[in-house]
C-alpha cells in the first residue's frame, strides 16, 4: 500500500522519482473515440501526477529530484495530437511544480526527447487498414481510404527516421538526477527537430502553421 511504501522509504531515504510511463498513438482528432482521450490523459498526465503526489512528502524531506518524460511533441503535432496534448499538459504541471518546490530544495526536471521511436517501441508502425476499420461512419463519409493510407505512410516514414540511440535520453535522465546543478529542461533531439521547436516557440502561429502544413503535404 502507499502508506507502507512511504513508511519504508522514510527510514531508508528517498532521493529521486522518474515519471517515465507513456503511451502513443496516431490519428486525426475526429478519428479517435472519447475513451482513447480519457485513457491517454489517465496514463500520460494523471499517472505522473498521482505518482508525484504520493512521493511528494518524501521528496521534500530528502530534498530530492523529480524527473518527467515530456517530448518535443509538446510544441507541435504531426498526426499525433492526442500525445502532443498530454505532453503539453505535463509541461505546464512541471512549470508550476518546479517553482513551488524551490523553497524545499527539490529540483524538477523535464526531459524532451526528439524522435526515438525505434529505441523505445512506444509507437509501432501504424496500419491504415486498422485505422479505417475503426473509424465511425461519420468520419468514413468525410475521409477516404486513400487519405488514411497517405497519412499512415507519412507517419510511418517519420517513425522510421527516429534515432536508435536511446542511451542519449537515459544519459539526460541520469544527469537530471545526479548533477549538482541540473537543467530545468533537457532537449535531446536532432538539430532539425530543435529548429522546428524554435520556430514553434518563437515565431507567430501563422508561421508555425505554414511550416507544419508544408511538412504534412510532403
Amino acid at each position: 500500500s502507499e502508506k507502507c511504501m512511504l513508511r519504508h522509504f522514510s527510514s531508508t531515504g528517498f532521493w529521486g522519482l522518474v515519471n517515465n510511463a507513456g503511451i502513443s498513438t496516431f490519428g486525426e482528432t475526429g478519428w479517435l473515440p472519447m475513451e482513447k482521450y480519457e485513457k491517454f490523459a489517465d496514463v500520460n498526465l494523471l499517472g505522473s501526477i498521482r505518482t508525484t503526489l504520493a512521493f511528494l512528502p518524501l521528496l521534500r524531506k530528502y530534498k530530492g529530484r523529480i524527473v518527467f518524460m515530456s517530448s518535443i511533441i509538446a510544441y507541435f503535432a504531426l498526426g499525433n495530437g492526442i500525445y502532443s496534448m498530454t505532453k503539453a499538459a505535463i509541461e505546464k504541471f512541471c512549470d508550476a511544480l518546479r517553482l513551488e518546490m524551490k523553497k524545499f530544495g527539490v529540483r524538477v526536471c523535464i526531459i524532451q526527447p526528439g524522435n526515438y521511436a525505434p529505441s523505445t517501441k512506444i509507437q509501432p508502425p501504424v496500419s491504415a487498414e486498422e485505422i479505417w476499420n475503426e473509424l465511425s461512419e461519420e468520419e468514413k463519409a468525410v475521409y477516404n481510404k486513400e487519405y488514411v493510407q497517405e497519412r499512415a505512410n507519412f507517419f510511418n516514414n517519420i517513425l522510421s527516421e527516429g534515432s536508435t540511440n536511446g542511451n542519449e535520453v537515459v544519459d539526460a535522465m541520469v544527469d537530471a538526477l545526479m548533477s549538482p546543478a541540473p537543467k530545468a529542461r533537457y532537449m535531446v533531439a536532432k538539430l532539425k527537430e530543435k529548429a522546428l521547436v524554435f520556430v514553434c516557440a518563437l515565431f507567430p502561429t501563422v508561421v508555425m502553421d505554414s511550416v507544419l502544413s508544408y511538412g504534412l503535404s510532403k
